[in-house]
């Protein structure tokens, strides 16, 4: 029963603590709290795809800890989103296992541009794709917790767009 080993177990309990750090995060109207949320959810994240043995997936987790740390400093700065870009190019060439790690990729492509170049509802709608392409990369590392967290976040960042367009109706309203 290999797939129960310490490590399955492990991962599939950092993923847990993703999962609810995520939720959290994207419930959230504020997009200041979304990014510090992130941060912490995206070391998990990191750490359950090293131990699930995914490095591309690990390494491009672990960039989007200082992706979000410079896009809340450097807002649709294009110079640094583009070395953020190709930060993430050079991860997945470095870590690079065959096309499973598309997704991963993908979704770090998705993410850093949503990031750095969108707000409010359009950066959610890019976030929301990324969060299709993790859905992928958890089911080919055999992340449980991973694939529900994403889901979950998929659909909360869904439900929150909603909210938005919500609030943004009633005070063209008032």
């Amino acid at each position: 029963m290999e797939e129960f080993s310490l490590r399955w177990l492990l991962g599939q309990g950092v993923s847990l603590v993703a999962l609810a750090l995520c939720i959290v995060a994207f419930a959230s109207k504020r997009d200041d709290r979304l990014f510090v949320l992130l941060l912490f959810a995206n070391v998990a994240f990191a750490t359950q795809f090293a131990l699930f043995q995914s490095w591309v997936a690990a390494g491009i987790s672990a960039l989007i800890v200082l992706r979000i740390a410079l896009v809340r400093r450097f807002p649709r700065h294009r110079a640094v989103m583009a070395w953020m870009l190709l930060a993430t190019l050079v991860v997945a060439a470095l870590t690079w296992s065959g096309p499973r790690d598309i997704p991963a990729l993908a979704a770090g492509l998705l993410g850093t541009y949503g990031m750095f170049m969108l707000r409010g509802i359009p950066m959610r709608v890019a976030l929301a794709v990324a969060a299709v392409c993790w859905v992928i990369s958890n089911l080919l590392a055999g992340s449980i917790g991973g694939t529900v967290a994403e889901s979950l976040i998929f659909l909360t960042n869904v439900i929150t767009m909603l909210r938005l367009r919500r609030d943004a109706r009633l005070q063209c309203t008032a």
